[in-house]
């Protein structure tokens, strides 16, 4: 019995590794912040909101769709994940990859059943964003910007998607959307230069290993500077408050990001500003608190 108890622990921890729990905490987070701070404007009471069944059917669907596209990517990428980080891989050594593919299907399932109760437009969004992981994890993942384009947009997407439940707030999600899709953009082009040596030998066509590093890091420089110019422009029909919290936390924190950038040349470091990326995503959010 006693086996038996450890061996199922050392399945759910594999589980959630493999699921990247983290992460989806921090998108069900954002997008409980979104529908209190954004949606509510703070002043809703908090039984009003853990009683708002739709809300909280869209982001167990958004939750689970996310789920099921880190389990095909790690099904997908498992002899890749075994050069670039063999420490991280759970599929063949803790989890049987048939558990993986039935795994995303259920979570694929109950993601698509949950969104029929939201409307056809929430629904579509999800049941698109199944197929549009799956492709990605096949195919898209191994072309040059196309993969990390796509997962931007559903980054920011999944910001976004109060606006097709509630029809309001259209404008301040639209600039939190915009922040998660081009921090979003940076972390995946730097995630492909932090997995170059397993990518490469799998013929992964990524934008570091057609341009290579130095021509990649123009390119993240190139986003940022248009990520600066879109989110100035919406910055300025927002409230003070707002702009100066950007301006005093994420600005820093994310012009410290391109300044380790000019430097950053192993796994290590990319590794690491990968992590900052996820920062950042996290200062941002917490910014709706001062709407």
């Amino acid at each position: 019995m006693g086996v038996t108890k450890i061996h199922m622990k050392v399945s759910v921890l594999a589980f959630l590794k493999l699921t990247r729990s983290l992460n989806l905490v921090i998108l069900a987070f954002t997008q409980y912040m979104c529908r209190y701070f954004i949606i509510g404007k703070g002043t809703t009471s908090f039984y009003e909101i853990a009683t708002d069944w739709k809300f909280f059917l869209l982001v167990l669907s958004t939750v689970f769709v996310a789920a099921a596209g880190y389990i095909i990517n790690d099904y997908y990428d498992v002899k890749i994940d075994l050069i670039n980080k063999p420490k991280r891989v759970v599929l063949g050594k803790v989890l049987h990859r048939r558990v993986a593919i039935i795994s995303h299907f259920i979570l694929n399932s109950l993601a698509c059943l949950f969104a029929l109760f939201l409307g056809w437009k929430i629904f579509t969004i999800i049941l698109t964003t199944t197929v549009l992981m799956w492709f990605y994890s096949n195919q898209l993942k191994r072309v040059a910007l196309v993969g990390n384009l796509l997962i931007s947009v559903l980054t920011g997407l999944s910001v976004y998607m109060p606006v097709f439940l509630y029809g309001t707030a259209q404008q301040t999600l639209l600039l939190y959307a915009s922040f998660a899709f081009f921090i979003s953009l940076v972390r995946e082009i730097i995630k492909d230069m932090e997995d170059v040596k397993g990518d490469e030998e799998f013929g992964c066509k990524t934008l570091p290993i057609i341009w290579g590093i130095r021509k990649t890091k123009i390119v993240i420089y190139a986003v940022s500077f248009l990520f600066v110019c879109i989110i100035s422009t919406i910055l300025i029909h927002a409230e003070l408050n707002t702009q100066l919290y950007f301006l005093l936390f994420p600005a820093p924190l994310f012009v410290w990001l391109l300044i380790k950038l000019v430097k950053a040349d192993t796994s290590a470091q990319f590794l690491h500003l990968s992590f900052l990326c996820k920062w950042i995503m996290v200062t941002g959010v917490v910014s709706m608190a001062i709407l």
